[in-house]
């Protein structure tokens, strides 16, 4: 399926401009559902300029009427001779000059959570040089104090679906040479959609972290203590004057 230009900038213009749901604007643009739901969030596409896609002949008023009465409806790209052969362009990625300072923390995080990617992987994904991630990788980069890692698909220098597809080919590779992966390794290998549609995983409360080891039966029952009466308190042993008065009356004395 053809995607419109400026797809990302298309993607504002129907969030700021439409009621069309996330997932038929992700359809039509190519994108994923969550970097959409970014968008209208603020967190993705930061400074972007929508892209009007009725004035720029690329959709229909109709078309997109139609859209949002039914959102099961798919938008249709019109036919436009300048967009013939847009996906079949090839080359490195192009980043743009705004976030090539951006690459370095972006590959840090795909070497520190995704270290089964390779460097070309790495290389396609942020439009980067090999000698760059081996550079992070080995921690001799000039700048490495300073880098903090950061998700690529938040930098925009990807998109979700990309990092997706790398992921499972990088678990594909994994489970094909026969080595054993981790719960973390799998954990990082399954795609966004998938680990949406997980169940949490059931949880200790905070409040009681780290008693789960005690039980709640009974508690162990108690000794009995002697009752005692409030005229045990008087029966006290005679002191010597008491003996001695006790002893007048004796003849012996």
């Amino acid at each position: 399926m053809s995607k419109p230009l400026m797809a990302k900038a298309t993607a504002v213009w129907l969030v700021d401009n439409t009621t069309i749901s996330f997932k038929q604007i992700a359809d039509f643009v190519g994108m994923h559902e969550l970097e959409i739901q970014g968008i209208a969030d603020g967190d993705v596409a930061a400074g972007v300029k929508g892209f009007d896609p009725i004035t720029n002949n690329q959709l229909t008023q109709a078309e997109i009427d139609t859209a949002q009465s039914n959102p099961m409806h798919r938008l249709k790209l019109k036919f436009n001779p300048a967009a013939s052969g847009e996906e079949k362009r090839r080359g490195p990625r192009y980043t743009p000059l705004s976030k090539r300072q951006d690459r370095p923390a972006s590959i840090l995080w795909l070497v520190k959570f995704h270290p089964e990617l390779s460097d070309g992987q790495i290389s396609k994904l942020v439009g980067t040089t090999k000698p760059t991630i081996q550079a992070i990788r080995e921690r001799t980069h000039w700048n490495i104090s300073q880098i903090q890692p950061i998700d690529p698909v938040a930098l925009g220098l990807c998109k979700q679906s990309e990092l997706d597809k790398v992921v499972q080919k990088a678990a594909a590779k994994k489970v094909a040479e026969g080595g054993v992966m981790s719960d973390d390794e799998r954990r990082k290998l399954v795609s966004t959609e998938q680990s949406l549609e997980m169940e949490a995983e059931p949880r200790i409360p905070t409040a009681i972290e780290g008693l789960e080891t005690f039980t709640l039966g009974s508690a162990p029952e108690e000794k009995e203590e002697p009752i005692v009466d409030a005229d045990s308190f008087f029966n006290l042993p005679n002191s010597d004057e008491d003996e001695e008065e006790d002893n007048s009356d004796d003849p012996r004395y």
